[in-house]
């Protein structure tokens, strides 16, 4: 009943809602159980106040997703260009004065409140954004190097590389998308290629010259071949699969975790892991399901928006989202090195939970134009029925 009332208020899909609602309630649950250890090492005051935490980033992150819903999504168009006035600074300010955490600095602390977030998380939104306008906006010049390819190229690069070397996944990701985007916004192979290319050079540079490449290397190495690493090097991808095995297929039962006390960050980057050793493979099936049905209305809002601009936009955002969920399902089941990348609304996050909000919204925002026009398509058809 409380879900079918909140529906009610809402415009857009309403599977996209239903997904959004399913996902928050297995999050709550999911990380309070993750979140048992830190409970037992400092005390039971501290598991009440991160459930506390999590649910108001919960709720605030719904919050984020109606509010942004209800705005025109032409608007963002204008909105993308700001976002990456800010997230350009923003990124090298990180990269010099950010808060460091295993030799990255990813965190930029918000003054007076005291919180922290990662900007990569705020220039995922803004590329994306920006590309849609851009590809848009260039369409009659598509095929025109100067007025088109480069100043598209150049953002995805600048960003790319800002991101990269700090957090090599995220930008690996938010580079396929923008390639992606590339694709559905007519830009020929060849400049694609040329992208690529570019990207390419890039990570190699990220790799083998940047601050992080020691920690790339032993992630790739450890990957590629475990057996002939040290199992501190395995450690985490070793107790992700053992709490796979654990789970069976009907799992151990809520809150009943033992990799949880052996896992870091069982509450963010592996949660997956914990979910299945709970839940077993059910309920790691159930997540798996909720994100593939998530792209197929994605999809579906994509084809039937009337604009180029709606279609770019919730094309790129739900290519993101679902990207980042399978990234970081892979890594809990050993299909991927270890990297930092949470679960869309499902991990344990405060300021990521929200840019992730948006990027909700915003799509549900194209949705909402979507059902508007077909409205009109369907009035607008009675009259000659008649």
């Amino acid at each position: 009943m409380l879900v079918s009332a909140l529906l009610e208020k809402t415009k857009g899909d309403r599977w996209i809602w239903l997904i959004i609602i399913l996902l928050s309630l297995i999050s709550i649950l999911a990380v309070y159980s993750a979140t048992g250890t830190l409970a037992y090492k400092q005390g039971k005051a501290v598991e009440k106040i991160l459930l506390t935490k999590h649910i108001i980033f919960v709720v605030m992150g719904i919050a984020m997703i109606y509010i942004s819903h209800l705005l025109d999504y032409k608007y963002y168009a204008g909105i993308s260009k700001v976002l990456m006035l800010i997230t350009l600074p923003l990124l090298v300010y990180t990269l010099i004065f950010g808060t460091s955490l295993n030799d990255a600095s990813r965190w930029v602390k918000i003054p007076f409140i005291g919180l922290t977030f990662q900007t990569s998380d705020l220039a995922k939104l803004a590329l994306i954004t920006f590309l849609a306008r851009m590809l848009t906006k260039k369409q009659e010049n598509i095929k025109d190097v100067k007025k088109a390819f480069l100043p598209i190229m150049g953002s995805v690069c600048v960003v790319f590389i800002l991101i990269a070397l700090a957090n090599l996944s995220t930008a690996l990701m938010l580079f396929g998308v923008s390639i992606l985007l590339l694709i559905i916004g007519r830009i020929s192979i060849k400049q694609i290629g040329m992208v690529c290319a570019g990207g390419l050079v890039l990570l190699m540079f990220v790799i083998f010259l940047g601050p992080r490449r020691e920690t790339y290397k032993s992630r790739i190495q450890s990957f590629m071949h475990p057996e002939l690493q040290h199992s501190d090097k395995t450690y985490q991808a070793d107790h992700a699969k053992m709490a796979l095995a654990k789970g069976g297929v009907f799992g151990a039962g809520p809150g009943k975790s033992i990799e949880r006390n052996f896992l870091p960050h069982p509450y963010s980057d592996f949660i997956f892991a914990i979910i299945v050793e709970e839940y077993g493979f059910i309920g790691g099936l159930v997540i798996i399901i909720l994100y593939l049905v998530l792209l197929y209305r994605c999809v579906r809002i994509v084809t039937q928006s009337p604009k180029a601009f709606g279609a770019l936009l919730a094309a790129g955002l739900s290519f993101s989202l679902t990207i980042q969920a399978f990234a970081n399902m892979a890594v809990a089941v050993g299909l991927g090195p270890v990297t930092g990348v949470p679960l869309p609304l499902v991990s344990m996050g405060g300021t990521s939970m929200i840019f992730t909000s948006i990027a909700f919204g915003i799509i549900l925002s194209v949705s909402r134009d979507v059902e508007e026009n077909n409205k009109k398509v369907v009035v607008g058809e009675i009259p000659a029925m008649a």
